[in-house]
């Protein structure tokens, strides 16, 4: 299946009209029996006595975007999923706010469960994101995935 790179990224937060936006276009596709959604929301974290306001993501879009290609293809090629759709913020994301949005569909739930739960351990795991931790007394470190 050799399908185009697709952008995942977004500036800034994933807002839920977009979430909600992207649901609803799959009401008209009748062979879906079940989606599965990951929601990765910003913690307000206590680090060291300070709290953490946003983090700001960066990557380097193009090795990342070819990255998730690979991902895409072997999660396609893995799983019976009608569609896949994955979409991750860069720059400032204020603590409360959607940072990682996957959206997994298929005919019959386990299948989409299991895709989706694969798909964010690579995202998390494989795809070079970094996030710079930046708390209230506008200090700021590299955040350390977990």
């Amino acid at each position: 299946m050799n399908k185009e790179i697709k952008n995942i990224f977004v500036q800034g937060a994933i807002t839920p009209d977009f979430i909600s936006d992207s649901i609803a276009k799959h009401s008209v596709k009748k062979n879906i029996g079940a989606h599965s959604i990951f929601l990765g929301q910003i913690r307000e974290d206590v680090i060291d006595d300070r709290t953490v306001r946003a983090i700001e993501y960066t990557t380097y879009e193009e090795m990342a975007l070819e990255k998730m290609h690979e991902i895409r293809e072997d999660i396609f090629s893995k799983y019976e999923l009608t569609c896949m759709h994955v979409y991750h913020s860069l720059g400032t994301v204020n603590a409360g706010e959607i940072c990682l949005f996957v959206f997994t569909s298929s005919r019959h739930r386990k299948v989409a469960m299991d895709a989706c739960d694969e798909l964010v351990e690579r995202i998390k795991s494989e795809l070079q994101i970094w996030g710079k931790e930046i708390f209230n007394d506008e200090t700021h470190q590299w955040k350390v995935n977990n």
